[in-house]
């Protein structure tokens, strides 16, 4: 009999030490080691010059090379272009923390910009270039491209989750300043306001739903989701749709909507916006990227209808009650509504 307990007593050590034998060689040898844009370790991202270092994109430019148009400097690749720095603190909100990002912006683009032409010429297309065209050429210029990059390697170096890089990019936009241009250009006869490019909403700290629209539908592109634009033509406002479930887009379009112009929660359409007051037009929807789609069980869907609920509750009643108050004053810290 004691040598049987004594057996039982060695097989179940041995088991134990066989479970953290396994559990020991999976955390080392099998953990995932890529980093937030699936570069795998010690591998060149696909955006020069970035390169996967301990689960972090650093700059590798003398083994990862630089893009076209770019000069190889110790380790980071420069532009022409990157002249008078200046540093930007980009404020967000995740889940109820107030959090700040620093980004170098290059003043040397200003002129740049001003000076690309503001029309599109269209020598097959009798309708001429559309929304869309536009569109495009502003979120995908190439020289804006390689300066922005660098915003997107920082939200996907801090972000916990891909899903959080969303809301990171989100919250950012939506924390710059509403602002029209003061400056103008001429289309044909008339002056119009100047419509700035994506980093330049960066570079003066602040926008209109369009161009702030354009800023974070960059973003998302970069960082791998299918993306689109809804534009009001009523009301002349333009927000993001990101692609996601179904059952929580906008009219079941596939879309989550994002307003930019003020802080609001992902798939809340049903707010009133900087002079629009609610939206209730028949919106045009511009494809921007294919791509991934956020997840189902994302907290964000369930928060913006218990928001709206509220708001609604409140509209009618005037007050609320102590459990309801709770609860908006909660989702209000928690998205700086």
């Amino acid at each position: 009999m004691l040598i049987n307990n004594k057996r039982g007593i060695v097989e179940i050590f041995g088991f134990i030490f066989l479970v953290l034998l396994l559990f020991f060689l999976n955390s080392f040898f099998f953990q995932d080691k890529t980093c937030k844009d699936d570069t795998l370790a010690n591998q060149c991202s696909v955006n020069k010059p970035y390169f996967c270092e301990k689960k972090i994109l650093v700059e590798r430019a003398s083994v990862c090379g630089c893009s076209s148009g770019m000069t190889l400097k110790e380790d980071s690749c420069i532009s022409d272009l990157q002249t008078e720095p200046e540093e930007i603190s980009l404020k967000y909100i995740l889940r109820g923390e107030e959090k700040y990002l620093s980004f170098i912006t290059y003043n040397g683009l200003k002129d740049y910009f001003f000076d690309l032409p503001s029309s599109i010429n269209y020598q097959n297309n009798k309708l001429g270039p559309s929304r869309q065209d536009f569109k495009l050429r502003n979120i995908n210029e190439k020289e804006q491209k390689k300066l922005l990059l660098p915003l997107v390697v920082q939200i996907q170096n801090i972000a916990e989750s891909k899903t959080d890089q969303v809301r990171i990019a989100v919250s950012l936009v939506q924390n710059i300043p509403f602002g029209i241009s003061n400056k103008t250009i001429s289309f044909g006869k008339n002056e119009i306001n100047y419509s700035r490019y994506p980093y330049e909403v960066l570079l003066e700290m602040q926008g209109v739903c369009g161009e702030k629209s354009e800023l974070l539908a960059f973003l998302l592109k970069e960082l791998g989701y299918e993306v689109v634009l809804f534009y009001y033509p009523v009301e002349n406002h333009e927000v993001v749709g990101i692609k996601c479930p179904e059952k929580y887009s906008l009219d079941k379009t596939g879309y989550c909507f994002i307003e930019t112009t003020s802080s609001s929660i992902i798939s809340d359409s049903k707010g009133s916006y900087f002079g629009n007051g609610k939206l209730s037009s028949i919106y045009e929807i511009i494809p921007i990227s294919n791509g991934d789609s956020l997840g189902k069980n994302l907290y964000e869907y369930q928060d913006a209808q218990s928001w709206r609920k509220i708001n609604n509750l409140l509209e009618k009643k005037g007050s609320l009650n102590w459990f309801r108050n709770l609860k908006f004053t909660n989702l209000k810290k928690k998205y700086g509504l």
